[in-house]
């Protein structure tokens, strides 16, 4: 099961996923051109793999609402998040807030 959820944050509307797997659910919060997710998301290959992608995007561990995905301290973040001032121990709410206030790459 897959559910999208509309999350203010600051006067914005991000997007909550949830994604349902067999055996965990992913978490993921979106706004712009850049997001925070659950203990899946794999920081370390968006830093060195996908790196030309310039992904903006940090991870929280151990989270399993979307409540608890804005208020836990981030683990790790991109380094194109850290350029933004997007660091760890960021709690998630002022990541998405902060990505919600730079002007988009579109």
């Amino acid at each position: 099961m897959m559910r999208l959820v509309p999350i203010e944050v600051g006067g914005h509307t991000a997007t909550g996923v949830e994604v349902h797997l067999p055996g965990t659910t992913l978490l993921a919060i979106t706004i712009k051109d850049g997001y925070i997710m659950c203990g899946a998301l794999d920081v370390e290959l968006l830093n060195e793999r996908l790196k030309d992608r310039k992904i903006i995007a940090g991870r929280a561990v151990g989270v399993r609402t979307f409540d608890q995905l804005l208020e836990a301290p981030l683990e790790s973040v991109t380094d194109t998040a850290r350029e933004l001032g997007i660091v760890p121990g960021m709690k998630g709410y002022d990541a998405i807030a902060a990505m919600a206030e730079r002007p988009s790459r579109s």
